[in-house]
């Protein structure tokens, strides 16, 4: 049986759900975070109002909240020309992926939470990728997951197991999940404290929180919380 869990923790809505759902499931739980030189870094501060809130509203989840840990990657930004690591405009490339996508990040990121995880005796990873809600990023779909928890199982020699509890719900299904797991507090937190928008915008407030409400991350967000309103009327 599983009793802790990693949980790839941006700050942003995703990420923050599976937080809290690692939280309701497993006795430990630590966090992981990647500076790659993202153009919305700020999500790195809001992931530290994220925890400070879930510490001070939900004392049930609190005492099983354990370390987190932030790690430099900015040897990723440097192979990585995308709009998420350039100042340039958001765009759909000739290959069918917008230029939103930065190659090998997700992979990267698993591997190097699984040799902390290893070190930390963690037995589970959880990530918040998505194959109904997402922009066409091979590296979040579920049979790259199901390869990555194979591989790495083999190359360290320890069984991991990578959880993605967003990877068949759209984005109005994981409002209404955060709704499950912690009610309006939750919700609350998520719109007031995470963090989505690619461009980092922390100063235009929209019904669903922070951000640009124009960029590719806000336009799926913001759409998802329209559904999830509508479906709750």
């Amino acid at each position: 049986m599983h009793t802790s869990a990693l949980v790839l923790f941006s700050g942003g809505q995703d990420s923050t759900t599976c937080l809290a759902l690692a939280l309701s499931k497993y006795e430990r739980v630590e966090t992981i975070a990647f500076d790659y030189r993202q153009r919305h870094s700020v999500e790195l501060e809001a992931r530290l109002r994220v925890l400070e809130q879930i510490k001070l509203q939900f004392p049930q989840w609190a005492h099983k909240l354990g370390e987190d840990h932030l790690l430099d990657l900015g040897v990723l930004g440097q192979v990585s020309e995308t709009s998420l690591t350039r100042d340039v405009a958001f765009k759909m490339e000739s290959s069918g992926l917008p230029n939103t996508f930065v190659p090998g990040r997700n992979l990267l990121f698993l591997t190097l939470a699984a040799a902390l995880a290893y070190r930390r005796d963690l037995q589970v990873m959880v990530t918040g990728v998505c194959e109904t809600d997402f922009s066409g990023y091979p590296d979040c779909r579920d049979d790259t997951m199901k390869a990555m928890q194979l591989a790495l199982s083999l190359g360290m020699d320890k069984r991991f197991l990578i959880e993605t509890p967003l990877m068949w719900i759209d984005k109005a299904d994981t409002w209404a999940l955060a709704a499950s797991l912690g009610g309006p507090p939750l919700v609350d937190l998520i719109i007031e404290h995470t963090h989505t928008c690619y461009l980092g915008d922390r100063v235009h407030r929209q019904a669903w929180g922070y951000g640009c409400g124009e960029c590719p991350a806000c336009d799926l967000r913001a759409k998802g919380y329209d559904r999830w309103i509508a479906a709750t009327e």
